[in-house]
């Protein structure tokens, strides 16, 4: 039963790693160890066929490799480099390990303490990576359990053989504790890879979800990925009644930097961009790619004149020499204010992109408001309140 779930288990592994192995890291790994235990049971069965202890020898040494392998395989998915010397030196003290106790030195009960401690090694090295790493969600909590569990009978049955001798863990005697085991070892052969394999999956729900809503190219929300944003943001104006302005920025004459330095400047004097407008911004303002230079800010609670401060901060640092050699630019922004609750995002758009060419005729390089924006902060200032009306 081991062999066939780790057998078609690999495959799928295989198969996922094929397709998505630049999104997620480590399932190369864990499909080779998969691999192993395959080879590992296959090799347990020759023991008719080659010197048993020959067999017995060989199948510990691929069964510990690979374990090892989804160990590193969990630390590549986690972003960490694989830890290669702790891997070679644990499977050297098994190998030497089983072989003292195999050939040297005939004893059952250590050679089953020896391999199960330096096992359990690789099993609590991921429980620490998902309980240090893991996002704290049921996939990493499903997969951290199952790990743990595996990590708890493997210490165990090391532990019953070093004390109660090798009587108590011989797996080809009937027994509770034997059974146990084998049930275990049968069922953590697929379920350990099923609970990767969700913690997987989630990340790379993750990574398709951030496709869809950021602009691969400068790396913020896309036009899917605002209008989600603004729709949360307008579910609090409804509830909140707090000011929400909307900066619509575009670059000045672009189309020159292209021209004179070539598209691949161009794309990186649009990520410069969007950096310097992210890092001027709070935390809970969002800015958007609308395609070729516009870019679309959007700003909860925070009146119009407060945001001609974030905007003038905006074109201050835009102003300022680049590390990167980048060429020079600069912005053109309007400024837009949500009328009310009843207005929808293209209006807004509408007005600030308005303001925004108001402020490419007056010679660019500067910051205009959507007249609408003075009327609602009036609203505001002379109600003594800072809502929309």
């Amino acid at each position: 039963m081991t062999t066939l779930m780790c057998g078609a288990m690999s495959i799928v592994m295989f198969s996922v790693y094929r397709s998505f192995r630049r999104e997620v890291h480590g399932l190369g790994h864990w499909a080779a160890g998969l691999l192993l235990l395959v080879c590992a049971s296959l090799l347990f069965g020759t023991r008719e066929m080659l010197p048993p202890a020959l067999s017995m020898l060989a199948a510990n040494a691929v069964l510990v490799a690979g374990i090892g392998l989804s160990m590193l395989g969990t630390e590549k998915f986690y972003g960490l480099a694989p830890s290669h010397r702790a891997y070679l030196l644990i499977l050297s003290l098994a190998i030497a390990g089983s072989g003292w106790w195999l050939l040297v030195r005939p004893d059952f009960s250590m050679r089953v303490t020896v391999f199960s401690l330096l096992v359990f090694l690789f099993y609590a090295r991921q429980v620490q990576l998902v309980w240090r790493y893991g996002e704290r969600h049921f996939s990493s909590f499903f997969f951290g359990a199952l790990m743990l569990l595996q990590a708890v009978v493997v210490l165990a049955r090391g532990v019953s053989a070093l004390l109660h001798g090798g009587a108590s863990v011989d797996l080809t005697v009937a027994g509770t504790p034997a059974g146990i085991y084998l049930a275990v070892a049968n069922f953590m052969a697929l379920l350990l890879t099923v609970g990767f394999m969700t913690v997987a999956t989630r990340r790379l729900q993750q990574i398709l979800e951030r496709r869809s809503t950021h602009d691969p190219l400068t790396q913020v929300l896309n036009r899917r990925g605002f209008g989600d944003a603004y729709a949360r943001e307008i579910d609090n104006l409804r509830r909140h009644r707090l000011p929400l302005t909307l900066l619509s920025i575009d670059l000045d004459y672009f189309k020159l930097i292209n021209d004179r330095h070539g598209h691949a400047v161009g794309d990186q004097v649009l990520a410069h961009v969007a950096t310097v407008i992210g890092g001027a911004l709070r935390e809970s303002d969002c800015v958007a790619r609308f395609g070729g230079e516009e870019f679309v800010v959007l700003m909860p609670d925070m009146p119009p004149q407060n945001a001609l401060g974030v905007a003038e901060r905006i074109r201050a640092l835009l102003h300022e020499p680049n590390h990167a050699g980048l060429p020079a630019c600069t912005v053109s922004i309007g400024v837009a204010c949500q009328a009310s609750v009843m207005e929808g995002l293209e209006e807004l758009l509408s007005r600030a992109d308005a303001a925004l060419y108001l402020a490419k005729e007056r010679g660019r390089d500067r910051i205009e408001f959507d007249a609408a924006a003075f009327t609602v902060d009036r609203t505001r200032s002379a109600a003594g309140i800072d809502t929309v009306r």
